[in-house]
């Protein structure tokens, strides 16, 4: 059994591990590591099977032996008398004790071992987690999620039965921690010696607890409350290696700050830490608290008056055969910059086929670096991307004729489809999609991106809105639809008002894919502006 224990729990520590930076990007890849999972409980469960029909036949050879030895012991002489009893001892010594050693060795766990070999380098390691845990953290930041929330399951619009232990929790504060990131770590830290109090049971102790959290909440520059768990934390555990030599230093700090430190004057523990608490650093993004109010549905800045100069309407591209018998409908999202969203753009039969082509070829999104031109990964875009050729399929280039039959522009000088699938906390923070680089060779040939096209693939539970921090915009994806602006003025100057986002996907699947028309054979179709800004 206590082979069994450890192969069970050794199986468990793989298998719970998160899904990593390059592959949680995709939920659409995500997908197979569930057969993956699912496949390997089937097998550990044939394994337990196997191994208790071992433990009962070993059981079973015992209970008899017992019963035979109890007798034999009893008078071993007279026992050994009868001649059938001297036999059926030798053949037992010399035949069914070795039979019941051959049961004894035999090892059930062999397929079981096998099958999880096959699998395990598709396995997330160590930076997996550490990707999804960032991840967690990155929506509990965008939407505003206190740690306890998170953890019951309480997003919104939904509420499950997913939860996070103490040992998840911890595991989120550690990870934190390990990063230098002393604001979520306390958050999580928090939350788990919240549930430890409440009587969860968890491999992490509370004193492991505290001693991180303490730490932390030191160095987010809280003294007091640093000194209140650290004391708490010598209570429960005098002899702890850090926590007298913390509280001495801390204590020393403070009264230094301090002329006379009143117990009254300390932080109460029974105040729980959350968001707010502390300031949460800064960062890289100067429009960060507009980019994520508006993530959450907050600041749209559009007046009522504008909006009543939105319309929608029948599009037939200026009279473009393909469209003339059914026309596309066309509603206004924004009115300068323009914006606008098609409706029934894709059928569904088409974004499946499109997904389809994109799995296998799925890999994690780019961006090029402003400094030296060259495609790398990061942190701001968190997806899965693939190209698609018209040639791949007639389904793309049917998608990409009504592209240019909608718009009126040609793709000929179009980059190819990009389908991208967004995965836990997926996002692209804001971002131009035009070039601002005096001098790009990779513009030299067609020209700068004059336009966006993006059709949207799937709904998506919560989260997920294509945003405009600039003016206010917030664009809610709608399976099917499709939303079209333009990244130039017609004199050519890129308008800087079309920096935009994809809030981070909370709840749901996001598949979305877009083509970027470029400028080179638009002479006649967009002509040229005479002044800058038109």
């Amino acid at each position: 059994m206590r082979k069994l224990l450890s192969v069970v729990v050794w199986t468990l520590l793989c298998c719970s591990l998160s899904i990593q930076e390059d592959i949680f990007t995709s939920i659409g890849q995500m997908t197979d590591l569930i057969h993956t999972e699912k496949e390997l409980v089937q097998s550990l469960k044939e394994y337990i099977l196997a191994e208790e029909s071992k433990l009962a036949a070993v059981k079973s050879w015992a209970n008899k032996l017992d019963s035979l030895t109890q007798v034999s012991s009893s008078d071993p002489e007279g026992f050994l008398a009868h001649p059938v009893n001297a036999y059926k001892l030798m053949k037992r010594l010399h035949t069914e004790w070795s039979q019941l050693e051959s049961l004894v060795l035999q090892d059930p766990s062999e397929g079981f071992i096998s099958n999880i070999s096959t699998h395990r380098p598709f396995f997330p390691d160590q930076e997996d987690e550490k990707g999804a845990a960032k991840a967690l953290m990155r929506l509990q930041d965008t939407y505003q999620l206190d740690s306890e929330s998170f953890s019951r399951g309480k997003l919104p619009g939904l509420h499950s039965n997913v939860l996070l232990t103490v040992d998840d929790c911890f595991d989120m504060g550690k990870t934190a921690y390990n990063d230098g990131d002393y604001y979520h770590s306390v958050l999580w830290m928090q939350q788990a010696l919240r549930q430890l109090d409440m009587g969860e049971d968890s491999v992490a102790s509370k004193a492991t607890v505290l001693d991180y959290l303490s730490y932390s909440v030191y160095q987010m520059g809280d003294l007091p409350r640093a000194i209140e768990l650290t004391l708490r934390l010598v209570a429960l555990d005098s002899g702890h290696q850090r926590a007298g030599a913390n509280l001495r230093y801390f204590e020393q700090l403070l009264s230094k700050q301090l002329t006379e430190v009143k117990q009254s004057e300390l932080t109460s523990f029974e105040e729980p830490i959350q968001i707010g608490t502390y300031a949460r650093p800064k960062d890289h993004l100067p429009e960060r608290e507009v980019y994520e109010a508006l993530c959450r549905g907050e600041g749209v800045q559009m007046t009522e008056k504008r909006r009543s100069g939105l319309f929608c309407r029948y599009h037939d591209g200026n009279r473009n055969p393909r469209l003339l018998l059914r026309p596309m409908m066309e509603e206004d999202e924004w009115d300068s910059p323009r914006i606008v969203r098609y409706l029934n753009a894709l059928s569904h039969d088409e974004i499946e086929t499109i997904k389809q082509l994109a799995k296998p070829n799925l890999a994690r999104a780019t961006v090029r670096d402003p400094k030296t031109g060259v495609l790398t990964t990061a942190n701001y875009r968190v997806s899965k991307s693939a190209w698609l050729e018209g040639e791949d399929d007639p389904v793309v280039a049917r998608v990409n004729q009504r592209i240019e039959d909608i718009t009126g522009l040609t793709v000929r000088t179009a980059e190819l489809l990009q389908v991208a699938n967004y995965g836990v906390g997926g996002q692209y923070e804001p971002h131009f999609d035009f070039s601002r680089r005096t001098f790009d060779s990779n513009l030299l040939v067609d020209g700068n991106r004059l336009a966006t096209y993006l059709n949207y693939m799937s709904d998506v539970e919560a989260g997920g809105a294509t945003v405009f921090p600039d003016f206010g915009a917030a664009i809610r994806p709608k399976k099917g639809t499709a939303v079209f602006w333009y990244n130039l003025f017609s004199s050519g100057e890129g308008d800087y008002r079309t920096r935009h986002a994809a809030c981070p996907v909370l709840v749901g699947n996001k598949w979305v894919s877009n083509k970027w028309i470029h400028e080179r054979g638009q002479e006649f179709r967009r002509p040229c502006g005479l002044t800058p800004g038109n």
